[in-house]
């Protein structure tokens, strides 16, 4: 490289800078190609060479990395990029000292990109929080994970997570089959994070008791929700009307959480999006937080992200014709 700046990381511990290199420099590979750095392992030292910006992002990156070995944790080329984000976007700390990693019966999640840990610090803090932002950005999961922690810790009785069947109209009646084959199709992706979290017998008997709900929005109508976990998922085609009355179903000690994508909203044309409305509604609020993502906050396949940047300039230009 011309003009190429070189620095050297020592890490002491050979089994773990085996890991850490990964099988045949593979982690290495991948943080040469997010840091745009050279990356050459030699015994017990790895040289760095690149811009000088980009060789101290590689650096904290790698130091990241190891500090998650020696914490006892795998490192996979997830967390390779996780580690290659947050260098990049200048908070290679890990998170102030704060330990913002939940813990579940079969994952320990910690954040894979600084607004992930913004939305961590957001669920310890605030009893409501609205997530925003594109597929992939881990809204969903996320909050799926810290109320099968707290409810594993005890600190809230029950979960309840909730989806609008708005691709049926709600009109749930019409559809082939008994009560759960209805809706479960809509509910899917919600099982799935439980599974993700617990056990399947776990989940099983949790569900049965009662301590796990999955139900539609509409379900939600007429009760309050004490001691509790509330997950509000795909929250931008509810209504306003549905909104308030999700919202208004908190009871005491009870947590709250609406994820949505405004660019995805599947109501009728003319219809305002509950979401949309309560986030103007709710601006300022005391104990509402709120998390917006972005396209660089996908932490999906690489893809997914190139996608989702298409769409919004393809979005804004067509606003701004629009505009003319």
């Amino acid at each position: 490289m011309n003009d190429s700046f070189h620095l050297s990381r020592e890490y002491s511990d050979n089994a773990l800078l085996q890991q850490l290199v990964g099988p045949h420099n593979a982690h290495l590979a991948r943080l040469e190609q997010r840091l745009d750095v050279a990356l050459h392992a030699h015994g017990n030292t790895i040289t760095i060479e690149g811009a000088r910006g980009q060789v101290d992002r590689a650096a904290a990156a790698l130091d990241r990395l190891y500090r998650r070995l020696t914490g006892g944790n795998a490192v996979t080329l997830g967390d390779i990029d996780s580690a290659a984000r947050f260098a990049a976007e200048g908070d290679a700390q890990d998170n102030d000292g704060q330990d913002l990693t939940i813990r579940t019966r079969k994952r320990h999640i910690s954040p894979r990109s600084p607004m992930q840990s913004s939305y961590l610090r957001a669920l310890n803090d605030f009893e409501l929080v609205f997530a925003l932002g594109p597929a992939g950005t881990g809204k969903t999961y996320i909050a799926v994970a810290k109320a099968v922690a707290m409810k594993l810790a005890g600190t809230v009785d029950r979960i309840v997570l909730s989806r609008p069947a708005v691709e049926a109209g709600e009109r749930l009646g019409f559809l082939p089959g008994d009560m759960r084959e209805k809706v479960d199709p809509y509910l899917r992706p919600l099982y799935d994070a439980l599974h993700e979290m617990m056990p399947g017998e776990q989940v099983t008997k949790l569900m049965l008791s009662g301590e796990i709900e999955v139900a539609p929005l509409a379900f939600m109508r007429g009760r309050t929700l004490s001691n509790a976990f509330i997950i509000l998922d795909e929250a931008q085609n509810t209504t306003t009307m549905q909104m308030k009355m999700a919202l208004t179903r908190m009871g005491e000690n009870s947590r709250m959480v609406v994820t949505g994508d405004l660019s995805q909203i599947d109501l009728p044309r003319g219809t305002t999006s509950g979401l949309q409305d309560a986030l103007e509604t709710l601006h300022g609020v005391e104990g509402v937080g709120r998390i917006t993502f972005t396209a660089r906050d996908v932490v999906r396949h690489d893809l997914v992200t190139r996608i989702v940047e298409a769409y919004d300039r393809r979005d804004a230009a067509r606003n701004h014709d629009e505009q003319r």
